[in-house]
């Protein structure tokens, strides 16, 4: 298919800030706009970024949660735009959005994945920004394309669900089927299938979800484990998936988080987490080099008070990208 039809070039009003700052201080005086209809952007440092929205939450639609992740991208931009930058330099591109404006899921998500592969061939780690979580499914099948045929990709997903229903005839592609769907191609690629993830809830999930993951030997931490302080227990479960694989792929659904911190999501979770759960764990996932890419996805703006969400979002791409310490050489094309 052609993405291009989906594609759309990023917009210079997102990075704007105040005239009277030194050079280099902020996000929006470090961002390249880079339109991926005149070609592919090239890899500027060891650690070159590229940010790249997806417009679409037809997923979430399907699962009836709150619409309007489709605006998601765009807020957290603004946001992003406004942070310092605390080390000499950033290498980040913004490539603009693909969108999903004809309830075509399945060709956008197919776009997604073009565009991501195209970034990741490039030697470009790709930052999504959502959009609703089947986001993770276009972005998985960018980065299967670039896979070696030995590669152990792990993936990480902060997340109070699993979204591991099956597709079914009465229940089509979705935010909820997203990993189940991951975890087949995987299974089909005769590649080890390493699903992990941080903050389910009981109130979260039912008990089928739970069994479907025992199935799929998905590992876990409970946000109760969270609240109770077991923090020594999650920085062990991701140094079991530092070690046990050559890439990481993660990604982050913003309802993960308690709605005093993040209001504007498609799915609120009265008991979810406090961003000092996730900052330490993401700050010792993007320090082992092994992150071949990242989204952030479930931002409803319309839902957002004060713009704590987007606030969040782009605080964690602050932290994504300050502390993504320098790759070392993996299995996988990004050279």
């Amino acid at each position: 298919m052609n993405w291009e039809s989906r594609y759309q070039p990023p917009d210079e009003k997102n990075w704007r800030g105040a005239a009277e700052l030194p050079e280099d201080a902020c996000f929006f005086q470090h961002i390249q706009l880079f339109n991926l209809l005149n070609g592919t952007p090239q890899k500027s440092a060891e650690v070159t970024f590229a940010l790249l929205g997806f417009k679409c939450d037809e997923g979430v639609k399907r699962d009836l949660g709150r619409a309007g992740a489709h605006e998601g991208p765009q807020a957290i931009r603004h946001q992003l735009a406004k942070l310092p930058v605390q080390i000499p330099a950033i290498h980040c591109y913004d490539v603009g959005d693909i969108t999903c404006d004809d309830h075509d899921l399945d060709a956008s998500l197919e776009a997604l994945g073009m565009v991501v592969s195209l970034l990741l061939a490039a030697g470009i780690r790709p930052i999504l920004i959502g959009g609703g979580h089947e986001i993770a499914l276009g972005h998985y099948l960018g980065i299967q394309k670039q896979l070696l045929n030995k590669t152990r990709l792990g993936l990480i997903n902060f997340d109070a669900h699993f979204d591991m229903h099956p597709l079914t005839p009465a229940h089509h592609r979705s935010a909820a089927t997203t990993f189940f769907e991951i975890s087949e191609l995987h299974k089909k690629s005769g590649l080890n299938f390493d699903y992990n993830c941080i903050g389910i809830q009981h109130a979260g999930d039912i008990r089928h979800s739970f069994d479907l993951a025992k199935r799929y030997d998905v590992k876990y931490i409970l946000a109760d484990d969270l609240h109770l302080g077991l923090q020594e227990k999650c920085f062990d479960f991701i140094d079991r998936v530092i070690d046990k694989n050559d890439a990481i792929y993660v990604t982050i659904s913003l309802d993960v988080f308690s709605p005093a911190h993040a209001p504007g999501v498609s799915l609120l979770q009265p008991l979810g987490l406090n961003p000092w759960h996730i900052i330490p764990l993401l700050r010792q996932i993007s320090a082992s080099g092994k992150v071949i890419g990242y989204d952030v996805a479930e931002h409803v703006p319309r839902y957002d008070i004060d713009h704590r969400t987007a606030k969040l979002a782009a605080s964690l791409i602050y932290e994504i990208i300050h502390h993504h310490h320098e790759p070392q050489k993996h299995l996988f094309n990004l050279t």
